[in-house]
């Protein structure tokens, strides 16, 4: 997974769900098969309440099923599905019963601790819900209501896009899922990270992980996996910028018993202050509190004044060596250790502090 982005300083785009794009396919194939029309545009109503045109493609349409396709537009969102083709067929069943298949490109469950039981599409439950809505209103409009829907849901290229999210971790294979709780994907939005967070522990924990490696991001995992060379990546957790909600999901698991985190010096200047949100847009680094901070580590005034004409918290290592024996790192993580155990305390945490070229201080 590609490290976090900043945000742009400009208004930003709002886009729409994977599952509200279904859903809109769904709706087009259904109602085409039905009364064997094509459609080229359709409205969905969305789980906030307001509504949502989509521009849809029919593929094919014969007597027994239909297949429409929507483009995706995340907005200015960064996501990996933006402008992927979203497509749908539907046919009519016997079984009164929704019914949902994995197309190609849609991932399949296979480790508890998702919504979504093991063997079922990654579709997750409000898309489903929405899905069998539109599903249901068309059935009853046309008089259909002793009929079931078959639902089969595809991504075009699902599989490679998926090789740029978290699904193989949380043993999602083949595709992507298919998401969505407000049908609105709002740009660079905390939410749909923090859920990916509880979501991850939640797979760690239901298949009997109680140790965690979390990290900012790829490149801080890289390194702490290689001092933890037998974790499997179902037990690691990226925490992004969201260090206090991460923290909150693991006090709330009381299976998970210890917890070894990764942190590159920029994001501990903050986290040291208890700054548990440490996207740039959010927090900087504060000059004085490291400035501080270094002549409670026991260092002469002329040292702790150097800290206050650095420009970037990186350039700390032209000032204090970059070791374990260096008293101001020994101080800086002490800190971001106890921000960190104070939201969880009845885990055993244990702090890494990376350099660039993979070495490591640990508290």
């Amino acid at each position: 997974m590609a490290e976090l982005q900043d945000i742009p300083d400009k208004p930003l785009r709002s886009g729409y769900t994977t599952g509200a794009c279904a859903t809109a396919c769904t709706k087009a194939a259904l109602w085409s098969l039905v009364t064997q029309q094509p459609l080229d545009s359709v409205q969905i109503q969305l789980p906030i309440g307001s509504t949502a045109t989509f521009t849809v493609t029919e593929r094919t349409r014969i007597a027994s099923q239909a297949t429409y396709s929507t483009i995706k537009d995340a907005g200015d969102d960064p996501d990996v599905t933006h402008q992927a083709e979203i497509h749908v067929t539907v046919a009519l069943n016997s079984t009164r019963q929704i019914v949902f298949k994995r197309g190609e490109g849609v991932g399949l469950v296979t480790l508890p601790g998702l919504e979504i039981p093991v063997g079922e599409p990654a579709i997750n439950p409000m898309p489903r819900a929405m899905m069998t809505t539109v599903c249901h209103k068309i059935l009853s409009d046309h008089q259909l209501q002793h009929h079931g829907v078959t639902i089969t849901v595809g991504v075009t290229n699902g599989a490679q896009l998926a090789k740029r999210t978290l699904n193989s971790r949380l043993g999602i294979l083949h595709g992507i899922s298919i998401l969505g709780t407000t049908g609105i994907v709002t740009p660079f939005s905390a939410a749909s990270y923090i859920a990916s967070i509880r979501q991850g522990i939640d797979v760690a924990i239901a298949n009997s992980h109680t140790q965690l490696l979390i990290n900012s991001g790829a490149r801080s995992e890289k390194m702490l996996k290689s001092i933890f060379p037998t974790i499997p990546d179902v037990a690691c957790i990226h925490y992004g910028n969201w260090i206090q909600e991460t923290f909150e999901k693991i006090q709330e698991s009381p299976q998970i018993t210890h917890v070894s985190m990764g942190i590159m010096l920029g994001k501990a200047t903050k986290l040291a202050q208890g700054n548990t949100n440490t996207h740039s847009g959010k927090t900087t680094w504060d000059k004085e509190f490291i400035y501080h901070l270094a002549l409670k580590a026991g260092y002469p005034e002329a040292t702790a004044q150097q800290v206050l004409a650095l420009n970037m918290a990186g350039r700390l290592r032209e000032i204090f060596t970059f070791a374990p024996t260096e008293k101001f790192y020994q101080h800086l993580i002490a800190q971001c250790h106890y921000h960190c155990q104070r939201i969880a305390p009845q885990v055993t945490l244990r702090l890494y502090l990376l350099n660039n070229d993979g070495t490591y201080i640990t508290h």
